[in-house]
């Protein structure tokens, strides 16, 4: 036979889970009661219809709050979904090139680049030689550098291009 642990509360304790003697008590309307026994704040905070939260464990003694606290945690529960719908997460977008790309092609490529850094994404831009290329790598760093400059206004580089196999690979970041 073991034991089954008790399953760990997540957010603060309340009423009958805080296990200290004596607490420092705010009042629902923010007013301080002072330090009281445990069992006197909770009996003052079913009173009012309220529970007793623990907002600060680590104080000496730990204060708590009368408040309702099903309200107290829509209300967090809300700012965190605020706090995420307000984030941005920075995607890295891949554009491929070759060697041996015509204007028009580079043209098309670099429209499709500067969309990606007005959405404030990083492009990651992938040269790839096939074949008899690999004896002209120096056609391909010439490439790379073409998009260096013609992004040198709305990006930086944030990896400098860099061999991976039959391939040259750098990162651009929006500036």
């Amino acid at each position: 036979m073991r034991n089954v642990p008790l399953p760990v509360k997540e957010g603060p304790r309340i009423n009958r889970d805080i296990r200290i003697r004596e607490v420092q008590v705010i009042d629902a309307d923010g007013s301080n009661k002072g330090v009281l026994a445990v069992f006197d704040a909770i009996k003052l905070a079913e009173d009012q219809g309220l529970d007793l939260v623990e907002v600060s464990p680590n104080a000496t003694p730990p204060v708590c709050k009368i408040m309702d606290y099903g309200r107290f945690r829509f209300a967090e529960q809300k700012k965190a979904a605020e706090a995420r719908k307000k984030q941005k997460t920075i995607e890295i977008k891949e554009i491929k090139l070759r060697p041996a790309i015509d204007d028009h092609d580079y043209t098309v490529k670099m429209k499709a680049m500067k969309g990606f850094f007005e959405e404030g994404n990083k492009v990651k831009i992938t040269l790839r030689f096939r074949g008899r290329e690999m004896a002209h790598q120096d056609i391909g760093m010439r490439v790379l550098d073409r998009v260096k400059a013609d992004t040198v206004d709305i990006a930086k580089v944030e990896n400098e291009p860099s061999f991976e196999g039959r391939q040259v690979v750098m990162v651009l970041a929006p500036k």
